[in-house]
C-alpha cells in the first residue's frame, strides 16, 4: 500500500537531475589570446607601422623637399601686401639684402626680400582664371583651350628655370640660389600678368598695354636689385674688379634673366585681349 501526502516509494533512489550537454559547436571566437602573445603582435605591428612611415617619408622627401617647401609658405597677410608692393613699385626701396639668422635665410615672413612661392603658385591659379575669363567675353572658351594655356605657361616656366640654371653653370657663378629659388623669382611674373589682363577686360587693348608696360618695367627692376646680390655676391666677397670678364658675363646674365620677364609676359597674355 502506497504511503499518501506525495511521499516516496521504499527502496528507490530519489531522482537526480542530468548535467546539461555541451553545445555541438563550440565557440572559440571570444577566446582571448594569451597575453605575451598579443603583446608581443602589437609591438611588431607598431614597429612595422613606424618603419613603413619612415620609408614613405624618406622617399617623399627625397623627391619633394617637403621641410624646404615648408620654408617658402611661411608667410602671411603682411609679407604678401608688402611683397605685392614690391613687385608693382619697386622704385619706392632700397633695402633689397636678405636677412640671416645663424647662415640660413630668415622665413618669408619674417623678411620681405626673401623669396617664396605662395604668391607664384595663387598668381598662376589666377592668371588662369582670368584667362578663361577673357576668353569667355570672347566667346572662344572651352576646356581644351583652357587646359592648353595652363600647360603652355608651366611649360615656359620650366623651360625658363632650366634655361637660367645653364647659364649659371656656363658663367660658373658660385651662388646660394637654388632651383626653388628661380621658382619662385620667375614665378612672379604672374601678379604683372593678370594686372595686365584685368586691364584689358576693363579698358581694351589701351589699358592692357599701358598697365602690362609699366609692370614689365616694374618686374625688370625687380629682377635686377634681386639677382644682383645673388648673382654678384660671390665677385663681391672675391674683390673682384667691376669690368673684370669674368663679373662681366654675370651682369650680363643678371640683364638676361630680368630681360626674359617682360617677353614673357607679353607672350603669355597678347593673344587673350581683343
Amino acid at each position: 500500500m502506497s504511503a499518501a501526502g506525495g511521499g516516496s516509494r521504499p527502496g528507490r533512489a530519489p531522482a537526480q537531475r542530468r548535467p546539461p550537454a555541451p553545445p555541438l559547436f563550440e565557440d572559440t571566437s571570444r577566446a582571448a589570446a594569451p597575453a605575451p602573445v598579443s603583446s608581443l603582435a602589437a609591438a611588431y605591428g607598431s614597429s612595422l607601422a613606424s618603419q613603413g612611415k619612415a620609408l614613405v617619408d624618406r622617399n617623399i622627401e627625397r623627391l619633394v623637399p617637403v621641410g624646404r617647401l615648408k620654408y617658402y609658405f611661411a608667410v602671411d597677410s603682411l609679407y604678401v601686401g608688402r611683397k605685392l608692393g614690391r613687385l608693382l613699385f619697386p622704385f619706392l626701396h632700397q633695402d633689397w639684402q636678405v636677412q640671416y639668422q645663424q647662415d640660413r635665410p630668415v622665413a618669408p615672413r619674417l623678411d620681405v626680400n626673401a623669396p617664396d612661392l605662395y604668391i607664384p603658385v595663387m598668381a598662376f591659379i589666377t592668371y588662369i582664371l582670368v584667362a578663361g575669363l577673357a576668353l569667355g567675353t570672347q566667346n572662344r572658351f572651352s576646356p581644351d583651350l583652357l587646359g592648353l594655356q595652363a600647360s603652355s605657361a608651366l611649360a615656359w616656366l620650366i623651360v625658363e628655370v632650366l634655361a637660367i640654371l645653364l647659364g649659371l653653370y656656363l658663367v660658373t657663378v658660385n651662388t646660394d640660389l637654388t632651383t626653388i629659388d628661380l621658382v619662385a623669382f620667375s614665378g612672379y611674373k604672374y601678379v604683372g600678368m593678370i594686372v595686365g589682363l584685368v586691364a584689358g577686360l576693363l579698358f581694351g587693348k589701351t589699358g592692357y598695354f599701358l598697365l602690362l608696360s609699366w609692370c614689365c618695367l616694374s618686374i625688370f627692376v625687380f629682377m635686377i636689385r634681386t639677382l644682383r646680390l645673388k648673382i654678384l655676391s660671390e665677385a663681391a666677397a672675391e674683390g673682384v674688379l667691376v669690368r673684370g670678364a669674368k663679373n662681366q658675363l654675370r651682369m650680363y646674365l643678371t640683364m638676361a634673366v630680368a630681360g626674359l620677364q617682360p617677353l614673357f609676359m607679353y607672350w603669355l597674355t597678347f593673344h587673350l585681349v581683343r
